[in-house]
């Protein structure tokens, strides 16, 4: 009777070794290497950094586990961080480097490339008369003067026809940070056909064919951390 519990019992004891093996197989071990649990609320944003896309571009977006992983770690080297858009340790590259410490997302490249679609729809919305879109874009003092010279235009019965046939090129002329009001100049190099008609449609001014080589310096304006994303001109000079 004793030899048969033994064995009985040595039967049960191989069993549960068995067992426990196998859910030890199947549900894994720690390591102490395991990724704590991913909390949606604790976010850390990297700041962006020159020349790379920004980390988080939309900032309702939660990154998710494991990406900042695949992002590139160096640092830009200050001689490298504005490359194509201004020279190391000057004025304007201070500016940059303040602008991004106040708003990681912000990109000269894709800023010039806003630029060139607002100096556009300005320009064209300045010849139609169109005050309503120019009062989206523009200052409060800028918008005055161009609304005057439109009132003066429509006073005098005169149009004003402009097409665009390119925008040759924008550059970044400048960039100044005053607390959190960034401004950055930008030099716009276009070709336009641009002609002033009076009442009885006799051009006036320019000309409906002759492609016009046309230089612009414009000051774009904007409160760093404001819920409106938009830049406003606020300045505008013919350039050389």
């Amino acid at each position: 009777m004793q030899d048969s519990f033994d064995i009985t019992t040595l039967i049960f004891i191989v069993l549960a070794v068995f067992v426990i093996w196998r859910l030890r197989s199947v549900l894994g071990q720690k390591t102490g290497s395991e990724q704590p649990p991913f909390d949606p609320l604790s976010r850390r944003d990297a700041p962006l950094r020159p020349g790379n896309a920004p980390a988080e571009p939309d900032h309702n977006v939660v990154r998710l586990p494991g990406a900042a992983e695949a992002r590139p770690t160096a640092e830009v080297a200050p001689s490298e961080r504005w490359k194509g858009i201004t020279e190391p340790g000057t004025p304007t590259a201070a500016a940059l480097d303040g602008i991004v410490r106040l708003e990681p997302s912000f990109n000269p490249s894709e800023f010039l490339e806003g630029a060139k679609s607002a100096y556009e729809m300005i320009v064209t919305a300045f010849a139609q008369g169109d005050r309503k879109t120019l009062k989206d874009l523009l200052s409060r003092e800028v918008y005055e003067g161009f609304e005057r010279a439109i009132t003066e235009r429509e006073r005098r019965g005169e149009t004003v026809e402009t097409t665009f046939v390119s925008i040759d090129k924008a550059e970044l002329a400048g960039a100044e940070l005053q607390g959190k009001t960034a401004q950055i100049v930008v030099r716009f190099l276009s070709k336009l056909i641009s002609a002033t008609r009076d009442a009885s449609g006799s051009v006036v001014d320019g000309s409906p064919e002759a492609v016009s080589d046309v230089t612009d310096v414009w000051t774009f304006a904007r409160s760093l951390g404001s819920r409106d994303p938009n830049w406003q001109l606020v300045a505008t000079e013919a350039g050389q």
